[in-house]
């Protein structure tokens, strides 16, 4: 039966039902219960209904594991198909260099890189095709151009070819380790030298399928070099360099050596307790991604071949912690 679900109308939609739950039914999980009802449809494609807000039970608890209740009435709206390519969206961008052959973009924190489940819109992605003239085809139909990415919460630098020939000389560039990615992250903990390197690999996690952990021995080789460019009580500032480009690598080896990156919900120290300081608690507490920026970019240029660095600055809310670390901590007080 068609039905409105009672929520915003964001697309397009092809089909609408509301399904009643039958004394039979009550206490089965939510999607367990739509893919049985709704036969056309496998429970992976429910799940993503589930998670995009296309499903909306009277209760309000729409998640995958919500149990169903006698004499509820489910909402559920099936979405128009999206276009393979993704739109053009009129975003500012922060263009640190570009010419007919690439881009280097500061990106900021809280824009994902491509279109991806939940991230139809507002992505680099949707910028760069109202931006560019051409990107390259390389990536595929949702990630035209891009040659490396970053965590939607991550800020700072990222390559963007415009062409397929440039694109396949910077992921040649990559795969042999010649383009330099640095970081600088603020950690909790100190580490056990000045400077050093992280070679753990790195896979799925056993348990967690969302994260990424280190995992021996059948993970994929992870390098990441490491500098401690400040020490501020129990907190380091780090500079890191990535040899490898796994998922997630600079929290999850950092996590793994027990000095996780500030605000990492994921991996993250979880409550830090600083009862002597307050107001610097309060501002730690409150910072809510991870403290990492992608610093300083270095590679060589597809066509000219000369080598090209760019660097960004921290965004303002790191640079506001950093204020805050160095005024609550002289350099010499010890953990």
């Amino acid at each position: 039966m068609n039905t409105e679900c009672g929520i915003g109308e964001p697309q397009l939609y092809v089909r609408r039902h509301q399904l009643e739950v039958t004394a039979e039914a009550a206490g089965e999980r939510l999607d367990r219960f739509l893919a049985a009802h709704l036969p056309d449809l496998s429970r992976t494609q429910v799940q993503r209904l589930i998670q995009e807000g296309h499903v909306c039970p009277e209760s309000g608890q729409a998640t995958a594991r919500y149990r169903v209740r006698p004499g509820e009435c489910i909402g559920v709206r099936i979405p128009a198909p999206r276009p393979a390519r993704p739109v053009a969206e009129d975003i500012p961008l922060r263009i640190v260099y570009e010419d007919d052959h690439l881009v280097v973009i500061d990106k900021p924190v809280g824009m994902v890189v491509h279109p991806a489940p939940g991230h139809a819109r507002g992505t680099l992605v949707n910028a760069l095709l109202y931006h560019c003239q051409t990107l390259s085809g390389i990536g595929g139909e949702e990630r035209p151009g891009i040659v490396h990415r970053l965590d939607k919460d991550t800020s700072g630098l990222i390559l963007v070819a415009k062409h397929d020939r440039s694109h396949r000389y910077l992921s040649e560039q990559l795969k042999a380790r010649h383009v330099q990615r640095r970081y600088v992250a603020i950690v909790f903990g100190r580490l056990p030298a000045a400077q050093g390197t992280i070679d753990a690999p790195i896979g799925r996690h056993p348990r967690h399928r969302q994260k990424m952990a280190v995992v021996e021995p059948h993970g994929r080789a992870a390098r990441t070099h490491y500098e401690v460019l400040e020490t501020r009580g129990p907190f380091h500032v780090l500079r890191l360099t990535l040899e490898t480009g796994r998922t997630h690598q600079i929290r999850v080896h950092l996590a793994h050596l027990g000095r996780p990156v500030v605000g990492d919900p994921m991996y993250g120290p979880g409550a830090i307790r600083l009862p002597h300081y307050p107001l610097l608690g309060q501002t730690i507490r409150s910072f809510s991604r991870p403290a990492l920026h992608a610093e300083e970019l270095r590679f060589q240029h597809p066509e000219s071949k000369v080598w090209m660095a760019f660097t960004a600055p921290v965004p303002p809310d790191m640079a506001g912690l950093l204020t805050h670390l160095r005024q609550a901590f002289d350099p010499e007080v010890p953990v």
